[in-house]
C-alpha cells in the first residue's frame, strides 16, 4: 500500500483505479435500487451480497493506498494521500474527470477542492 502519492502517481494508477470505480458504481446503483423498492428473502440475499461485493471493492483501492469516498455511489469520488506545502492533504478524483487534478485539505473534504498547483502537474 503505497503511504503517500504525487499527482503523477496517482494518475499512472488511475486506469485500474477507474476500472474498480466503475464496478463500485454499478453495484452501488443495484444496491441503491433494492433498498429502496427490494422486498423479501431474494432481495435481502442479494442485498447481502452487494455488500460483500463493495466491500471487496474498496478494501481493492485501500491496498492501493486510495480511498473511496462517495457513499451515495453517484460521483465515484476517489481519494489518494498526498503532501502539498508540506500539509497532509488528499488529491481527489471524481470518475468523470480525465485525471487527478484537485486536492483538499483532509478536514475540508470535497467541498474545499482546489487545483493542484501546476508545477506539481508537470
Amino acid at each position: 500500500m503505497k503511504a503517500l502519492w504525487t499527482p503523477s502517481e496517482a494518475n499512472k494508477t488511475l486506469p485500474l483505479v477507474k476500472r474498480i470505480v466503475a464496478d463500485i458504481l454499478e453495484r452501488g446503483a443495484e444496491l441503491r435500487a433494492l433498498v429502496h423498492e427490494g422486498r423479501g428473502d431474494s432481495a435481502r440475499r442479494r442485498i447481502d451480497e452487494l455488500e460483500d461485493q463493495l466491500r471487496e471493492l474498496m478494501r481493492e483501492l485501500e491496498h492501493i493506498g486510495c480511498f473511496y469516498k462517495d457513499w451515495g455511489f453517484e460521483a465515484g469520488l476517489v481519494d489518494f494521500p498526498a503532501r502539498i506545502d508540506g500539509e497532509k492533504v488528499c488529491l481527489c478524483w471524481r470518475s468523470d474527470e480525465e485525471s487527478v487534478s484537485w486536492y483538499h485539505p483532509i478536514e475540508e473534504g470535497f467541498a474545499g477542492r482546489r487545483p493542484i498547483p501546476a508545477e506539481m502537474l508537470r
